[in-house]
C-alpha cells in the first residue's frame, strides 16, 4: 500500500506531501491547477515514462529547472525517483540504485486518462500499450521480456536498414525476440483470460467487454523472421512479431466491436477493464488512478462508480474539477483541493 507521498519541484508542484490510507482520494480544483500531475507521480512509481509518457526533463519544474524527486513510502519499501537536468531518471528502492523494471514488483499501478478516450478508434500502439500495462499488473517480468524484445528488434533493423546480409548477425538476434516473444504472448494471453474471469459474474454498474488478440504473429516466430529477412529488409523493419498485436474488445451484452460503439459506451467499457483488473489482482499493492473520470458520467453512474471504487482491494486516487463531483463519495473519502497561483501548486486537504 502507498503510505505516503512527496513532489518535489514536479511539474509545477515545488513540495507537496499527501498521507495516504485506504480511503480513495480525490483531488479537485480547476484546470491547469496540477492535479493530474499527483497523478502522474503515482504512476512514475512503476515501470515506463508514466500516464502522460513525458520525458524526464518534461517533468521538470520550469522555475527552478533544478531537476525533481518523487519519494513514496509503501507499505514493506521506501521508494525514490527522481532526475536532474540533462539526465536520465534514476530509481532507489530503500536507498539502493534499482532499475525501472523493479518497480513492477512493489506495485501494480493502472489509470484511465481522458486522453484514453479514443483508445478504441485511433492507432493500434495505444492499445497495445494499454494492454501490456494490464498484463504488467498480473506479471511484473512481462517489462523485462518487452524490454528484452524491443532491443534485439532494434538491432536486427539496424542490420536490415543497413542491408547486411550475414544470416550469422540476424540468428542470435532472431532467437532472442522468439524467447522474448514467446513470454510475452503467454503473459498477454493469461492476462486477458484472468480479466475475463473478474468479469464473470461481477456486480458492476459497468458492461463486460469480450477481449482478444489479433496479429500475434507465428508459433515458430524464429523460423518466421528467418525466412522474412528479404521482405523486412525492403520494408526497412520487422513485419512480424508481438509488436504488431492489437488488442480488439466488443460490448459483450450488446455484441458490438468497441470501435462501433457510443463514445459513452467506449468510455463505460474502458471504466470496466480497470475495475476489473483491480478485482482480478485481489489488493497485491493494487493502485488506480482515474482522471476526471467523473465529468461525464451522470450521478446515477457516479455513486455506482463510487459504490464500486470502495468495494474494490485496492487504493484509488481520482480527480474533478469540482469538489461537488465526489458528493456520493461523501465520507468514504479523502478530499484535497489543489489551486495554482504564479505557477506554483498548492494542495490543502478538505472535509467532504
Amino acid at each position: 500500500m502507498l503510505r505516503d507521498l512527496t513532489l518535489l519541484q514536479f511539474r509545477s508542484h515545488r513540495r507537496a506531501v499527501l498521507a495516504l490510507d485506504a480511503r480513495p482520494v480525490a483531488l479537485y480544483g480547476p484546470n491547469g491547477a496540477g492535479k493530474t500531475s499527483v497523478l502522474e507521480a503515482v504512476s512514475l512509481l512503476s515501470p515506463g515514462r508514466g500516464l502522460r509518457r513525458a520525458s524526464a526533463e518534461e517533468l521538470i519544474r520550469r522555475q527552478e529547472q533544478v531537476g525533481w524527486k518523487i519519494r513514496a513510502t509503501l507499505t514493506d519499501y521506501e521508494v525514490e525517483t527522481s532526475a536532474l537536468p540533462g539526465a536520465s531518471r534514476e530509481v532507489l528502492i530503500d536507498g539502493k540504485a534499482a532499475a525501472q523494471v523493479a518497480l513492477g514488483r512493489l506495485l501494480r499501478v493502472l489509470w484511465l486518462v481522458p486522453a484514453m478516450d479514443r483508445l478504441w478508434i485511433e492507432a493500434a500502439e495505444g492499445r497495445r500499450r494499454f494492454l501490456d500495462r494490464m498484463t504488467l499488473s498480473f506479471f511484473p517480468t512481462h517489462a523485462e521480456a518487452v524490454l528484452a524484445y524491443e532491443k534485439a528488434m532494434r538491432e536486427r533493423n539496424r542490420l536490415l536498414k543497413d542491408e547486411i546480409r550475414d544470416a550469422a548477425w540476424y540468428g542470435a538476434l532472431e532467437t532472442r525476440m522468439a524467447e522474448a516473444g514467446a513470454l510475452m504472448t503467454a503473459h498477454r494471453r493469461q492476462a486477458l483470460a484472468q480479466l475475463a474471469t473478474a468479469q464473470a459474474g461481477a456486480a458492476t454498474a459497468f458492461p463486460a467487454a469480450d477481449l482478444g488478440l489479433t496479429a500475434e504473429g507465428p508459433e515458430d516466430l524464429a523460423t518466421a523472421l528467418a525466412e522474412g529477412r528479404r521482405r523486412d529488409m525492403a520494408a526497412g523493419r520487422t513485419l512480424e512479431g508481438p509488436h504488431r498485436v492489437d488488442l480488439t474488445a466488443v460490448y459483450a451484452e450488446k455484441a458490438i466491436p468497441a470501435d462501433q460503439c457510443s463514445t459513452g459506451e467506449q468510455k463505460a467499457l474502458l471504466i470496466s477493464l480497470l475495475l476489473a483488473n483491480a478485482r482480478a489482482l485481489a489488493g497485491e499493492n493494487t493502485v488506480l488512478l482515474l482522471d476526471e473520470v467523473a465529468a461525464h458520467l451522470d450521478a446515477g453512474r457516479r455513486a455506482a462508480l463510487y459504490d464500486e471504487i470502495c468495494a474494490l482491494p485496492a487504493q484509488v486516487l481520482m480527480t474533478g474539477t469540482g469538489a461537488e463531483l465526489f458528493d456520493s463519495l461523501g465520507e468514504r473519502g479523502r478530499y484535497w483541493q489543489v489551486t495554482e497561483v504564479a505557477g506554483t501548486s498548492e494542495l490543502v486537504e478538505s472535509r467532504p
